[in-house]
């Protein structure tokens, strides 16, 4: 692909446009509660398109495409599973959280709110939530990184290496100065772009000639949902990718975090509406360079949008679409090491090192944990044979397994104990692991279905053998009372 100077300053221009809200936020960012959740005054727009943005990442722009070009339309039950998650979850977690971690005295963290939801005085809870937060947040930011190396890859003929420090290195540049401000407000901008993007690279593409011609001749398999090859297991892994919501402390901070429990309804058609057209947007991408590309099979599926915004479009356009892959990578990642930032000031150094920590140490040593997760990131992230769906698919499911029943059951159960939170976290991480090693047979369903599963049996069974105090049943009470 050759490099013109108009994708060059449109590109860059973008990224000047990122930073310069990344110092806009640093200037609003006087106290940890506004680093980690802007002190909860977030408008229903913003909210909306955050959750939009930073939930679809890099694999909306990037995986499900590349998904699509190989497979045919039978990868949109992803879609389908995913719509119908993230309805539910908008539907039944998001005011509960929003109302229930404001009430167990301002949690600014899922770690923190299970604790004070349990009465978790020895810390065992946080302890194993932060940890399991950790480990999985590592694989997701290396998801993200591997999609921004592969974009300056192709789009400026870089080492993979090279490409790999570039991109990291702007993606961490913002979030490490700006916080959670700076996040949900690039976000939205990077959702309203990623959004126009979906929708003209699949119209420009279907409105040529040679590609309605070229619709004739394309497999019947890949525009049908089911073929032969489609089987219980398949269907079934490819719809349980819904029950990742409940369990991801990036989607589920911005419930959190939102101005007020009565503007979710609004925020939550906002969403909705985004993700729906987007997704569509994102199935109609991989078909028509499916078409586009019929006769000259890209290398690598996963880069099917880079090739068709630069093959559609004039640079200038072209420059401001390939930008919208970047937003679509850095509104993920810089939600996940803002979560990871927050879970190691306050569930690692304000909790076990210094309880006593200023708001502006924790802010430092906030930013400092941004640099070294994303170093980690990035070390994993060095292999470019890395897949972008593959990291996300491991690391939704860790998430969605280990800590989506203890949400549900956290919100909706009065009678759930803390030995049956750490019961849940526990097994529903180490299902995912565990489940993930094995190949054949059974196993080959997506992990997160007999994770979620036994993590919420595994919750259940322990909270019966071990039922919680009188002090968390009538927190539960009192919180029911607020609804």
């Amino acid at each position: 692909m050759t490099i013109e100077l108009p994708i060059l300053i449109t590109f860059f221009g973008y990224l000047i446009l990122m930073m310069g809200i990344g110092l806009w936020a640093y200037k609003a960012t006087d106290s940890v509660d506004d680093y980690i959740l802007g002190g909860r005054s977030m408008g229903p727009a913003v909210t909306a398109l955050s959750v939009g943005a930073s939930d679809m990442s890099g694999w909306l722009l990037l995986g499900l495409p590349g998904a699509v070009y190989l497979g045919g339309l039978g990868e949109a039950w992803i879609g389908i599973g995913l719509v119908f998650g993230a309805w539910l979850n908008w539907l039944f977690v998001a005011r509960r959280l929003r109302i229930y971690t404001q009430f167990a005295d301002n949690a600014l963290t899922l770690p923190d709110f299970f604790e004070k939801r349990f009465a978790d005085k020895n810390g065992l809870l946080k302890l194993v939530s932060a940890i399991t937060i950790l480990v999985f947040f590592t694989f997701y930011a290396s998801s993200g990184m591997v999609g921004g190396a592969i974009l300056f890859e192709k789009v400026f003929g870089l080492d993979y290496t090279l490409a790999l420090i570039i991109g990291s290195a702007i993606i961490v540049a913002y979030t490490f100065v700006g916080g959670f401000f700076a996040v949900s407000w690039t976000d939205f901008f990077q959702g309203c772009l990623m959004l126009v993007a979906l929708l003209i690279v699949p119209v420009a593409i279907f409105s040529q000639p040679a590609t309605q011609n070229g619709l004739h001749d394309l497999d019947p398999a890949m525009l049908s949902m089911i073929s032969d090859n489609t089987t219980f297991i398949g269907l079934a892994s490819l719809l349980a990718w819904g029950l990742g919501y409940f369990g991801q402390p990036h989607i589920l901070s911005r419930f959190m975090a939102i101005g007020s429990a009565d503007d979710i309804p609004v925020s939550r058609r906002i969403a909705m509406s985004w993700m729906v057209v987007a997704l569509i947007g994102a199935l109609a991408t991989g078909l028509a360079g499916t078409l586009y590309f019929a006769n000259d099979p890209l290398a690598n599926p996963e880069t099917v949008f880079i090739h068709l915004a630069h093959a559609a479009f004039n640079p200038w356009i072209g420059g401001l679409l390939i930008a919208a892959i970047l937003s679509a990578i850095m509104s993920t990642i810089d939600s996940q090491l803002l979560v990871c930032s927050s879970v190691i000031t306050e569930d690692f150094y304000k909790k076990w090192l210094r309880p006593e920590a200023s708001s502006k140490e924790l802010m430092l040593v906030g930013r400092i944990g941004v640099l070294i997760i994303a170093v980690i990131s990035g070390i994993i992230a060095l292999n470019p044979e890395s897949s972008v769906l593959g990291l996300v698919s491991y690391a939704w499911a860790g998430f969605g397994a280990a800590f989506g029943p203890v949400v549900l059951l956290s919100l909706f159960w009065r009678s759930y104990s803390r030995n049956g939170a750490v019961a849940t976290v526990l097994v529903g991480a180490v299902t995912v692991v565990l489940w993930k090693q094995a190949e054949g047979g059974i196993f080959e369903l997506y992990e997160i279905l007999p994770g979620f599963v036994f993590a919420t049996l595994a919750g259940v069974i322990v909270s019966k053998l071990f039922k919680p105090s009188g002090e968390i049943t009538q927190q539960f009470d009192q919180f029911s009372a607020k609804l």
